[in-house]
């Protein structure tokens, strides 16, 4: 028996079909990675599956038994739980471990207002211990790392008896430790008999740790195998519908003068005596695992965190860069690592959150001039491929690719000559990076020097035009294009002398 079967599911918004007779079923004790580009409707079926949607017809059934998922609490009640990417909005953060983990219950069963609260240690305890973790449950959720918040979310699933665990991408945050301790317990889970939702971006981690790989592709089912009946080339090209014969689309560019220069700088711990230099139409990796220092770095640059010795120059001119808005006029752009807490405003509309570095340019004697930021937006949208029914949308309401388009988009239309990325395909489907690294790829064509983070090795091979290594917050290895190798990089990158 299954533990969720969905048949025939069909969801639409605004008459335009998001869900097209989907079918999907999850076994007890069964990891089911549920993948498909930007767009592809998985979003929506998890949405159907945890009671935020309602879907238009089809059918689902919890154990064999049909059931009407119309709200949240109808998918809880049944058993289903969702940890969603976004962790620090589905906690509190002042409250304890503790209370996280079971206050939800107590407040949804309408218990009593007196609370023992050693119970619910006792409780809260015991659900972190399924787990093999051993977090203390009065500690205040604000003071924990982000694994741990996500950790305490699964502690939480476990204590409101789960039977069906969605997990959305619940690596993109973690390092490579912390994404081993979470397959454990995933792992762990599986023995317990509770079925798990997949969903993820990254291959590797969904051949390693599912049993049966499904993808949608534009609202409809497109392949559905057993993990080891099936390959990364075959999932990929059902998730595009065509093979990925050039995922990095890399021109050759011709380099031009010099544009920034870095002379030993150094800023708090992580940032270590650095030196390098980038000119125009280059694109300069950096390589490093997390903790390695890359953040840091790009806050420095953006002005965002100050510099504690050390020089850095555009075109030869010393640059004081005490906070982002001097950055920014002096021609520097930040695509943050965490786009929704420091590159949007998530509540407000994606034409807002395209023309807020530049809202001078649309306005007169104080007022805005409407038409023109209509033309600007429609322009920008067309530009980068922006997939919006209508711009007036909250940002939040697009997916993850979309939300990074604009974050890019909104720096288009500044006096920008050095883009500064940091982690820019986090939590990005495949199709949304390929059309990432087009846009960054056209950015340098046109004479714009690129600075891009990441502990995406691969991507870095494939893009850039030079690599420096990152360990322990200094640059231990410099790499060209022809001499950079995955393996190289996570030699270098691991502390390889």
């Amino acid at each position: 028996m299954t533990a969720l079967e969905m048949k025939g599911i069909k969801k639409a918004f605004r008459s335009v079909p998001a869900l097209r007779g989907v079918d999907f079923t999850v076994r007890p004790g069964e990891v089911h990675a549920l993948l498909g580009a930007n767009g592809a409707g998985k979003s929506t079926l998890m949405k159907i599956m945890t009671g935020a949607y309602a879907l238009d017809a089809g059918q689902i059934f919890i154990d064999g038994k049909e059931v009407n998922l119309t709200e949240p609490q109808d998918a809880k009640a049944h058993g289903i739980q969702c940890v969603y990417q976004e962790v620090d909005t589905a906690l509190i953060g002042y409250g304890s471990v503790a209370e996280n983990i079971l206050l939800e219950g107590f407040v949804e069963r309408g218990r009593s207002p007196f609370i023992n609260w050693r119970s619910l240690e006792e409780t809260a305890a015991k659900a972190l211990k399924r787990l093999g973790l051993d977090i203390p449950v009065q500690k205040k959720v604000e003071e924990l790392t982000l694994s741990e918040k996500q950790l305490v979310l699964l502690a939480k699933a476990i204590a409101q008896k789960a039977k069906i665990i969605i997990l959305d991408e619940p690596t993109a945050p973690l390092s490579q430790a912390e994404t081993v301790q979470l397959f454990q317990i995933i792992k762990q889970l599986r023995e317990q008999g509770i079925g798990i939702v997949f969903i993820s971006h990254r291959m590797p981690e969904v051949f390693e740790i599912s049993d049966r790989i499904t993808v949608l592709r534009d609202g409809e089912l497109v392949l559905c195998k057993q993990a080891k009946e099936t390959n990364p080339h075959e999932v990929i090209t059902s998730m595009l519908g065509k093979a990925l014969s050039q995922e990095y689309p890399k021109e050759q560019v011709k380099i031009g003068e010099r544009l920034l220069t870095c002379k030993n700088v150094v800023a708090g711990s992580q940032v270590r005596n650095l030196s390098f230099t980038v000119h125009e139409g280059e694109i300069v990796g950096i390589a490093g695992l997390v903790g390695a220092g890359k953040s840091e770095l790009a806050r420095v640059l953006f002005g965002a965190d100050p510099l504690t010795s050390g020089e850095v120059y555009k075109r030869g001119k010393k640059l004081k860069c005490t906070s982002p808005k001097v950055a920014v006029d002096e021609g520097i752009a930040l695509i943050p690592e965490e786009r929704r807490r420091e590159g949007i405003m998530a509540e407000e509309s994606v034409a807002v959150n395209l023309t807020m570095t530049t809202l001078r340019n649309y306005s007169r004697f104080g007022f805005l001039r409407s038409l023109l930021v209509s033309e600007a937006v429609k322009g920008l949208i067309q530009a980068l491929q922006i997939k919006v029914a209508n711009p007036q949308l909250p940002i939040g309401s697009l997916s993850g690719g979309n939300q990074q388009k604009v974050v890019i988009g909104k720096w288009l239309a500044t006096e920008a000559d050095i883009f500064i990325f940091d982690e820019p395909t986090k939590g990005v489907d495949v199709g949304a990076k390929s059309e990432i690294y087009r846009i960054i790829g056209n950015l340098a064509k046109n004479g714009k020097g690129i600075v891009y983070l990441s502990c995406e090795f691969e991507e870095l091979v494939g893009i850039a035009d030079r690599i420096l290594v990152m360990y322990d917050g200094s640059f231990v290895k410099e790499l060209s294009r022809s001499q950079a190798t995955v393996e190289t990089i996570m030699y270098y990158a691991s502390g390889g002398q």
